[in-house]
C-alpha cells in the first residue's frame, strides 16, 4: 500500500492497536475544567494589552471574530471526537479522513502548537511572578531572555518543568489540581470585573477602530488593525482542542467530550467579552497596551494596589493550568504518533504505576522550558497560532470528507449546518493565517519542511501501517 493511500479505519482508530493503552480516569467535570483551564489564561491576563495596542478599542471585535472562528472549529471537534474517541485529536482525525502524510503534517503542527503555547504561557506567568522572584533575590539577568537583555527567563523554565513533573504523577491527580486552580482563576477575573465596573467610561471606546479593520502594515512595518489583533488573540481562545486529546482517558467519551468541548468554549467566550469590555471601559487602550500584565496595571491605576497584587498572585497560582492542559495534550500527541510508528515506538511507553507516558511528558517540559527561557511572548504566541490554524483547517476538512464518504455512519453529536460551519472554520482560519506577520508565516513553513524531512527519513517506512497492519476499509 502506497504511503499516499494509508488511512486508519474509524472502527480501529481507538481500538485494535497492539500498543500501550491509557487509563480511563476522567469524567465531564474534569474535561470542562481542562478546557476552561486551557482557554482562560495568558490570552486574557496578558495578551489583552498586546491586542489593544494593535487594534485599539476594536480589540473587542477581534475577540468576537477569533471566538466565532473557534466556535466553528469547536463544533467540528465535537462531532469527530465523539465519532472517533481516540487520543491524537486533529492528528488522528486527519489519519482517518485524509491519510498518513496529511496526518503527519497536522501532528507536527500540533507539536508546534502545544509546545509553543506552553512556552508562551510560561513567559506570561513569569511576567506576573517577577515580584516574587525579586523578593528572594533573583538577579535581573535571570528574569528575562536574551531579547530583553537578560540571560534566561528562569521563572518560565521553572514553571514549565514543575507542571511536567505534576503531569508525570498521573492524569487524574493533575486534573483534580487543575479544577481547583481554575476556580481560583475565574474568581480573580470576577473580582477584576466588579472593581472596574464603577470606573466604566463609554468615551474610551471612541474612536473604535483607530488602526482600521484589515491587517495592514503600520509605520514600523508591524501589522496592525482589528484582524491583526484577531490573528494574535486567536491564541487566547483555543484550548478546547486539548479536551479532545483526552478521549482515550475519558470514561464516557460519547457524552462527556461534547460537554467538555462545547461547554468550555461557550463559557470562555462570555468571560473574554466581559473582561475585554470592562478593561477598555476602565482605562484607555493606549494606556494599558504596553503592560505585560494589563489587568494588574488597570487595577493599580484605579488605586486598588492590594487587589492588584491579589489578582497577580491568582495569575501566578492559576496560569499554570494552561500549561498543564497543553502540556497534557502535547504529550498525548507525541504518544499516539509514537504508538503509530511515525516516531520511535519507545516514546509511547506508559508508566505501569501512573498510567501516563512519563518520558514524553518530561520531554515536552524540557522543550517548553528551553523556548520560554529564550524567546519573547508575542513571537511565541504568533507561531503557536500558525500551528493551531493548520490543525483547525484539517478538522473542518475531515468533517467534510467523512460526511461525504460515510454519510450513514452514526454521529453521537452532529455539527449543525455542517457545510456552513466547516466553511466558516476553514475560511476563517485561512484569513487569520494571512493576517499573521510574514515572518511568522515563513517560520511555520520552515518548521513544516523540517517535519516533512523527518517523516520521509523515518516515519514513512516505520509507521504501523507501513509494516503490514490491516489496511483501512
Amino acid at each position: 500500500m502506497s504511503f499516499w493511500t494509508r488511512r486508519k479505519a474509524i472502527d480501529t482508530a481507538h481500538a485494535g492497536h497492539d500498543g500501550p493503552a491509557l487509563k480511563k480516569t476522567l469524567s465531564w467535570p474534569h474535561l470542562v475544567a481542562l478546557g476552561v483551564g486551557a482557554i482562560v489564561g495568558t490570552g486574557i491576563y496578558t495578551l489583552t494589552g498586546v491586542g489593544a495596542g494593535l487594534a485599539g478599542p476594536g480589540v473587542i471585535l477581534s475577540f468576537l471574530i477569533a471566538g466565532a472562528v473557534c466556535a466553528c472549529a469547536a463544533l467540528c471537534y465535537a462531532e469527530l471526537s465523539t465519532m472517533i474517541p481516540a487520543s491524537g485529536s486533529a492528528y488522528t482525525y486527519s489519519y482517518v479522513a485524509m491519510g498518513e502524510p496529511v496526518a503527519w503534517v497536522i501532528g507536527w503542527s500540533l507539536i508546534l502548537e502545544y509546545t509553543l503555547v506552553c512556552a508562551a504561557v510560561a513567559v506570561g506567568w513569569s511576567a506576573h511572578a517577577q515580584g516574587l522572584f525579586k523578593m528572594i533575590g533573583t538577579p535581573d539577568f535571570l528574569l528575562a531572555g536574551p531579547h530583553a537583555g537578560g540571560l534566561v527567563n528562569l521563572p518560565a523554565v521553572i514553571i514549565s518543568m514543575a507542571v511536567a513533573g505534576l503531569l508525570a504523577l498521573g492524569t487524574r491527580e493533575s486534573a483534580t489540581v487543575n479544577m481547583v486552580l481554575v476556580v481560583i482563576k475565574i474568581a480573580a477575573l470576577a473580582v477584576f470585573v466588579a472593581l472596574c465596573l464603577p470606573a466604566f467610561d463609554a468615551s474610551h471606546f471612541t474612536p473604535f477602530m483607530p488602526k482600521g479593520f484589515a491587517a495592514n502594515a503600520g509605520p514600523d512595518g508591524v501589522k496592525v488593525g482589528v484582524m491583526a489583533a484577531a490573528s494574535l488573540i486567536f491564541f487566547a481562545f483555543y484550548g478546547f482542542d486539548a479536551v479532545s486529546t483526552a478521549a482515550e482517558e475519558t470514561k464516557n467519551p460519547k457524552r462527556d467530550l461534547t460537554i467538555g468541548i462545547v461547554g468550555s468554549m461557550a463559557a470562555c467566550t462570555a468571560i473574554y467579552m466581559i473582561v475585554a469590555a470592562v478593561s477598555i471601559g476602565a482605562s484607555r487602550t493606549e494606556v494599558f497596551s504596553a503592560s505585560e500584565a494589563p489587568l494588574v496595571f488597570i487595577l493599580e491605576t484605579l488605586k486598588h494596589p492590594k487587589i492588584a497584587a491579589g489578582v497577580a498572585l491568582a495569575a501566578v497560582i492559576a496560569l499554570p493550568t494552561v500549561i498543564l492542559a497543553f502540556m497534557y495534550g502535547q504529550s498525548r500527541i507525541f504518544f499516539v504518533m509514537a504508538r503509530d510508528g511515525l516516531l520511535p515506538r519507545a516514546l509511547s511507553r506508559v508508566n505501569a504505576k501512573t498510567g501516563t507516558p512519563v518520558l514524553m511528558t518530561l520531554l515536552t517540559g524540557v522543550l517548553a522550558a528551553v523556548l520560554s527561557g529564550l524567546l519573547p511572548l508575542k513571537e511565541i504566541a504568533e507561531l503557536a497560532n500558525a500551528g493551531t490554524l493548520a490543525a483547525f483547517i484539517a478538522v473542518g476538512a475531515s468533517v467534510i470528507v467523512l460526511r461525504l464518504r460515510e454519510p450513514g455512519r452514526q454521529r453521537v453529536f452532529s455539527t449543525p449546518a455542517w457545510p456552513v460551519v466547516t466553511g466558516g472554520a476553514i475560511l476563517g482560519c485561512l484569513y487569520l493565517f494571512a493576517s499573521l506577520p510574514a515572518k511568522t508565516q515563513h517560520y511555520f513553513l520552515y518548521a513544516q519542511l523540517i517535519g516533512l524531512a523527518i517523516y520521509f527519513l523515518y516515519g514513512v517506512r516505520r509507521s504501523v501501517l507501513a509494516q503490514g497492519s490491516p489496511p483501512t476499509k
